[in-house]
């Protein structure tokens, strides 16, 4: 891959991936992170493919402007945990500790970012509460599951495998604590259920009670938890 930018005010990011099965010039550009990405057959060159996005300049500007702004974390900024906005502030010691409305996170004499430590301290919370509950869910249904991962995934919020492994996204715990725990139920559902029938979504049901509203809240509200860069 290759990176560029559109000139003007902003510039533009332009990322150049070439395929060997690509027959024409493509865009693309990503819902969640607006990222522009160009993808052009193997022997096209850079200059064609950079003609072709200036093209379509109007269209990339008119789109990525009603995408949501990225916001890098950092001291000051406000960010969703649970739901719940709270204030990025500097504090001493060496936890990272949680309140109300503020997340204090120690380091800022050092003149070190926060993002990486706020991130790791967010997986940490993210695993409690899912493997919290996943066992109440599994529990319930009367099936275990194998066990539990935590990554950073765009397409997906949850999936679980044949042999019962769940997996979730981390970023779950930006969103509030009731989507984290629909996601639960609907991912510990698969253990009986390796479909989305109308058996399944009962199951869910079932689990979960009314789910409606959260997977509403995913739907409608999910891309904005991918906006935060740690």
């Amino acid at each position: 891959m290759a990176d560029h930018h559109l000139p003007g005010d902003p510039p533009v990011p332009l990322t150049l991936r070439r395929s060997a099965r690509a027959r024409r010039i493509s865009l693309r550009i990503s819902g969640l992170d607006g990222r522009v990405t160009l993808t052009l057959p193997s022997r096209v060159p850079d200059r064609e493919a950079l003609d072709f996005a200036r093209e379509k300049e109007g269209w990339i500007r008119d789109h990525l402007a009603q995408h949501p702004e990225c916001i890098d974390v950092d001291y000051g900024c406000v960010l969703p945990i649970d739901g719940q906005p709270r204030h990025v502030v500097a504090g001493r010691g060496r936890r990272v500790l949680l309140d109300l409305d503020q997340l204090t996170v120690p380091g800022a004499a050092s003149g070190a970012k926060p993002g990486r430590r706020i991130q790791r301290y967010l997986q940490e919370l993210a695993r409690d509460r899912l493997a919290a509950a996943s066992d109440h869910y599994a529990a319930a249904l009367g099936r275990p599951y194998s066990r539990i991962s935590l990554r950073d995934t765009r397409s997906r919020w949850g999936s679980c495998s044949s042999d019962g492994a769940l997996m979730y996204s981390w970023r779950l715990i930006l969103a509030p604590s009731e989507v984290l725990r629909y996601v639960a139920a609907h991912e510990v559902a698969h253990l009986a259920e390796m479909n989305h029938s109308p058996a399944f979504w009962a199951t869910v049901r079932q689990l979960y009670g009314n789910y409606d509203g959260a997977r509403e809240w995913l739907r409608r509200e999910g891309n904005q938890l991918h906006r935060y860069r740690f």
